[in-house]
């Protein structure tokens, strides 16, 4: 059984001409036990009509379910996919949306995502005060491409922060695709009350980082509404693209543990390729950056790959080897 205090929410434009982000469902109460964040591509067709039609049709098909596993759920994401493609005006620049969504069950949760709107199972009783970190139990993984630039090694993190390219994701929800992106998708039982779970759109993440988060979900002294109020205010005026959220604060949890352990931080990992890449703003080429040296240059060949510091490290013990090798053999030489 896992019960959950009022949902909380706030949906702004931002400095956008128009609101693209989209929260399923409408007036969420106590009992709500699905939630949906969908964040329309700004510089294709009917960015905010995609966000609309994707979480309306996955949500009112999942909230009808009695329990939500992955299976529902696929059943539930082809059903959105469907009626994207009832909306499909055949321009160039299709529709397209992101997607999070996030099922409590009598026996514990499911979360799924498409692109880089993110979303976060937070346990503040784990942040650490002093330290800044700890609390977070599960962030989804972003399909953007500085992600998968960032994961490979290719840029740092403080690169990833300025990368010129931040809004290109490799994943989307649009129509008539020749093959339908795949939903990261996974089911937890570690609940417990006390947690929140956090859903929001990319442009949140402009101003608010985990640290950040967790140390404002982490503080007693604030109503579950001025925590989320302080979010918000960072976000007010600083923020340049749509910013919208759900925070879904756990009252009480009661499951059936299982031998999982899903105490530490997880993040998603790819399950499957679109054909190219989705711009969320305006579509321009992509061009991968060279990474910052030749010597952090990973070179892959068929069957091999190998880093240059790494080949480098190699030879450098060989040589050593050879020498004390032949400075034995000139010793064990001059003793006989």
């Amino acid at each position: 059984m896992i019960k959950i205090r009022q949902p909380l929410y706030f949906s702004e434009i931002g400095r956008k001409d128009n609101q693209e982000d989209y929260l399923y469902p409408a007036n969420p109460d106590e009992d709500t036990r699905v939630f949906i964040m969908c964040d329309g591509m700004g510089g294709h067709d009917n960015g905010e009509v995609a966000s609309m039609t994707a979480a309306n049709a996955l949500g009112e098909y999942l909230s009808a379910c009695r329990s939500v596993d992955i299976p529902v759920f696929e059943s539930g994401l082809a059903r959105a996919y469907d009626a994207l493609d009832a909306i499909d005006t055949g321009s160039a620049k299709k529709p397209g949306t992101t997607m999070t969504c996030l099922c409590l069950n009598e026996d514990g949760f499911l979360v799924a995502h498409i692109g880089d709107s993110r979303i976060y199972h937070v346990r503040p009783a784990l942040f650490n005060r002093t330290t800044k970190r700890g609390g977070i139990l599960y962030q989804s993984s972003d399909h953007s491409l500085v992600n998968d630039l960032l994961k490979a090694g290719e840029i740092t993190e403080a690169e990833a922060r300025v990368f010129p390219q931040k809004n290109v994701i490799t994943r989307a929800m649009q129509p008539h695709l020749t093959k339908r992106c795949k939903a990261d998708v996974y089911t937890f039982d570690d609940i417990q009350g006390g947690d929140y779970f956090f859903l929001c759109s990319d442009g949140i993440l402009e101003q608010v980082s985990n640290e950040v988060l967790c140390e404002i979900l982490a503080q007693d002294s604030l109503s579950d509404e001025r925590k989320l109020a302080k979010i918000k205010s960072i976000c007010e005026n600083n923020t340049k693209d749509n910013y919208t959220c759900w925070l879904v604060p756990i009252d009480k949890a009661i499951v059936k543990k299982t031998d999982s352990n899903n105490t530490q931080i997880i993040q998603a990992v790819e399950e499957g390729e679109c054909l190219g890449l989705s711009d969320r703003k305006e579509p321009e080429p992509v061009v991968t950056p060279q990474s910052r040296s030749e010597k952090k240059r990973k070179y892959s060949f068929p069957n091999i790959s190998i880093n240059v510091e790494q080949l480098l490290l190699y030879i450098d013990l060989f040589l050593i080897g050879i020498m004390i090798i032949v400075g034995l053999w000139v010793l064990i030489k001059d003793v006989l």
